[in-house]
This record gives C-alpha cells, structure tokens and sequence, in this order.
C-alpha cells in the first residue's frame, strides 16, 4: 500500500449537483467514532478508476466513513418521494444516505458514489441516519451476486464498521456502505416535483435523464415520450431477470424504481427456495402486494406513476398527453412478455421460438408449485438432463413431490428438443451458463451475517468468493447450492432501517 495519499484519489464529475438546490440538500456525512474497513470491492475500484490501495488507506477509509471530504466532492442528500405498499409518501428523500459525487469508470460509464448509513439528512424522518452491520453485508452479497448473474444493479464498493452501536430491537454494530449506481434517480425522484406543481424541475429532471441515460430520445420526435418508452423496456426486462432467477425484490415501492433500470435496496429481498409465485419474505408485506408472481405487475403501476408525472411535458394539452402516456403504459405487458419468453426459452434450452413453448413453460411451473420443487435446482438440474442423460432426469425428478408427473413432463420437452438444431453437448452448456448453481440463500446469507457481527468474516468471504462464479459447478461448496434444512428455513427478512 501506499505510504502517503495520492492526488486527486477520486476524480470526481459531478452533474446531478449542476441542477438547481431543491433537487437535494447540500451537507457532510456524519463523523464515526473509529472506522475500519470491513471489505473492499476491489475489482470494481479498477472499474471505477480508483486506486484501491488509496482506498484501503486511512485516509481512504476515513472518507468512506464520512470523517473527511474528499477534493472534488459536493455531498448532497438527494430529494424524492413514493408510494410504499401503495401509499404516497411525499416527503421521503436520503434520510441516510449522502451522494459523495459522480465518477467516469475506465468503461466510459459515469456513475454515483454514495455513502449508505452516514448519518442524518433533513429527511431522516426523526430516524438516526445509520445502518448496521448486518443489513450493510447483507446489501453487498446480494447487490454483487446480482452484478454476477449480468442482472443489472447497484453495486457495493466497500462496507465500513464505524466503531459504534446503532439501536433497533437490539445493539447493533454500525457499518456504512458504499453504494455505486449508474444514478440514484428513480420514479419517486420525479413525482416529488409532480405532486408539487413544479413542471420546471420535472422537466429539468427528464432533461437531466435523457443526457445521462437515454441519449437516443433526444433526436426522437417526441422526447419526454422516447424516455417513458425507454424506462418501461428497461424495466420490463429487469423484471423479467428477476423471475428468471427466483428473486423476490420486497419492497417495489417507487422510490426503489430505479430510472436507469438497476436493481437498488436490498433489504427485505430474498431467492425463493421452494417455488410458489405467491411467496413473500417481506415482513411487511402482510398482504403479498410483492410476492414474486405479482412483480410484473406492479413494475407496470409503478410505470403509470412515471407517466403521470411526465404528462405536462407529453403533449400540447391535457388529452393528448393523456394519450401518449397510456399508449406508452399499454406497451408494458408486450415489453414484458417478450423479455420474459426469451429468459425462460433460454433456460429451457430453446433457442427457436414456438407457439406452444410458453404453455411448456408455465406447466413446468404448474409442476414445480404442486411438488414443492427448489426453483434454483430444477433449473440447474435441467440444464443438466439436456444431454439425455437419464441419471440427470432422474435427479431432476427427484426435486418433486410427485416424481412421476415431471418424469411425464421431460418426456415432452425433450420432443420439443428434438426440434432444435443445436447438440445435445452446446445445449447443456448453454442452459448452464444462464441457469446458476449458486444463489445467495437465505439461511447462507443470514448465516454469514451472524458470524460477521460475532466478529467472524470467513463465511462472508467464502459465500462472496463462491457468487462470484455462479454458473460453475465448484463442488467443493455444494453446501452453499443445497436448499435448506427445515430448521434452516428464513421466512421472513427486514429491511434493516
């Protein structure tokens, strides 16, 4: 490492603070009591064009803890509101987290640099600013499990003890995280402008959108249209990522609708184990208004919330606004359908597209319901049986309650195969590169987390080492790939504020 700090550590480019004051609140993060660097994402500080050594630095760490304020950064606690559960929300923003600035990686890609627990905001909302250690880890397994699977997402750049308590049901040890994101704007960002009158800042905003995310709709006849269009398909096909991994994100408020398209917060989230579509892991979702099956929908009125909120900027006058935002809207379910038929041909092994593919599709799933099977190994284990090994049928079978109903089931899907013109060989490594062996489990995950807050970072390590290789076999860690014990079952997660 070195010896003495460089300069400039963080080049920092920061356009979002170019907009006017009442988009965020300008302020430092709060000092720690004695940070120390818990992990640092070192790959992704080459991606950035950061020098890891700098950041593992004291004075590296001391600006990731908030304690100083690098040259070249503006800290601002973002402004937006949201519906949560449904329910507008209007004054919501940072409440603790603080945008350190903008960097342009080594891959051209400016991106968001921020500081999640670092204290309060004006819109902490009478809460105390900070995280905890568990819910912090808990954000960087599964945000780099996603960057992983090539789901796109926030990342984590590095986690933080601050050497102090955070107090929630219990003493918890404190941590702040390092969140990286293409931006941090979302739905909500636009409908605090919305619900205030203030057309100037929506249009500022989409403006603002437009150059960073969607430089194509700015040539478009109708701009603000090009952009709704361009959200929906992004987030149509996010959703559809999501499904094809089992991923149940918990809180698809639209302060967590990510305008770029990424997956962001990571806190009541969880992979199914078992499949159902109506599985919840929340714990505050009592009524299941985001259990898995219900995510596209949802995606879709969070999509009529942005539309709403770009009406004056539609159109010349209120009808025709009306009619480009629901014509955009109505697009939703086709976007969707078709990112979601091209995930699910894919891990099927079906590269040829048929009209009774979908039917085979949604009986697997029929299947998988009603026997009880692990989402994760049916998949896996498919893609393995795609080189007509029976052992491997028989293996996926055993997944199921009522083997011989999937045993009858892989019997038509191998004639459906049999239409393709691809070797029984590229086939099978095909569906094992879009079919991971590897998912941050639940039981895994809390298992680490609670070795980490004793003081324990090896099952951290190992389960970080392991996703990041989540389609190889690596069966010297087949633990990490087994569903869990009856015991071991988590049914419930928190959103760690």
């Amino acid at each position: 490492m070195h010896d003495a700090p460089l300069r400039p550590p963080i080049g920092f480019d920061n356009s979002y603070q170019r907009l006017p004051e009442r988009f965020y609140a300008r302020l430092d993060p709060t000092p720690v009591a004695t940070p120390r660097l818990v992990k640092l994402n070192v790959g992704l500080a080459v991606l950035l064009g950061l020098d890891a050594d700098w950041l593992a630095s004291d004075e590296g760490i001391a600006t990731l803890a908030g304690n100083r304020v690098a040259e070249g950064s503006t800290p601002i606690a973002q402004a937006y509101t949201g519906h949560q559960f449904g329910h507008l929300q209007p004054q919501l923003g940072d409440g603790r987290a603080i945008l350190l600035g903008e960097v342009i990686g080594r891959d051209g890609i400016r991106r968001d640099i921020q500081l999640k627990g670092s204290g309060p905001t004006p819109w902490s909302r009478s809460g105390d600013g900070r995280a905890a250690l568990g819910p912090v880890l808990r954000e960087y397994i599964v945000s780099e499990a996603f960057a992983a699977l090539d789901i796109p997402t926030t990342r984590s750049l590095a986690a933080i003890a601050t050497g102090e308590w955070v107090f929630r049901e219990r003493a918890l040890p404190g941590a702040i995280l390092t969140r990286i994101a293409r931006s941090h704007i979302r739905v909500g960002t636009f409908q605090y402008f919305a619900i205030r009158g203030d057309t100037e800042a929506v249009r500022l905003l989409a403006d603002h959108v437009i150059a960073r995310h969607y430089p194509q709709a700015r040539d478009a006849a109708n701009p603000y249209r090009a952009l709704l269009d361009a959200v929906i398909v992004a987030q149509a096909r996010l959703v559809a990522r999501w499904m094809g991994v089992g991923f149940i994100h918990g809180v698809m408020n639209t302060d967590n609708c990510s305008i770029p398209g990424e997956t962001i917060d990571f806190g009541p989230c969880a992979f199914m184990d078992t499949y159902s579509p109506t599985c919840v892991y929340s714990s505050i979702d009592a009524h299941g208004r985001y259990a898995y099956g219900r995510q596209p929908r949802i995606a879709n009125w969070n999509l009529a919330r942005l539309a709403e909120c770009l009406l004056p900027l539609l159109g010349p006058d209120e009808t025709a606004a009306t009619a480009e935002a629901q014509a955009a809207i109505d697009g939703f379910p086709a976007a969707y359908q078709t990112a979601h038929e091209a995930v699910f041909r894919a891990k099927l092994g079906l590269t040829e597209p048929h009209d009774d593919d979908m039917g085979l599709i949604h009986e697997l799933f029929e299947l998988m319901a009603a026997g009880q099977a692990d989402f994760t190994l049916t998949f896996r284990r498919l893609a393995e049986a795609a080189d007509e090994a029976p052992a491997a049928g028989a293996s996926l079978a055993g997944l199921f309650s009522k083997p011989a109903a999937v045993t009858e089931w892989l019997a038509r899907w191998r004639q459906r195969l049999a239409l393709e013109r691809v070797a029984p060989a590229e086939r099978a490594r095909r569906m094992r590169a879009v079919n991971p062996a590897f998912i941050p489990r639940n039981h895994r995950v809390e298992q680490a987390l609670a070795a980490a807050e004793a003081g324990d970072l090896a099952p951290f390590e190992r389960l970080l080492a392991v996703l990041a290789r989540p389609y190889d076999d690596q069966p010297e860690h087949a633990d990490l790939m087994a569903p869990p014990a009856p015991h071991e079952v988590v049914h419930a997660t928190f959103c760690g504020t």
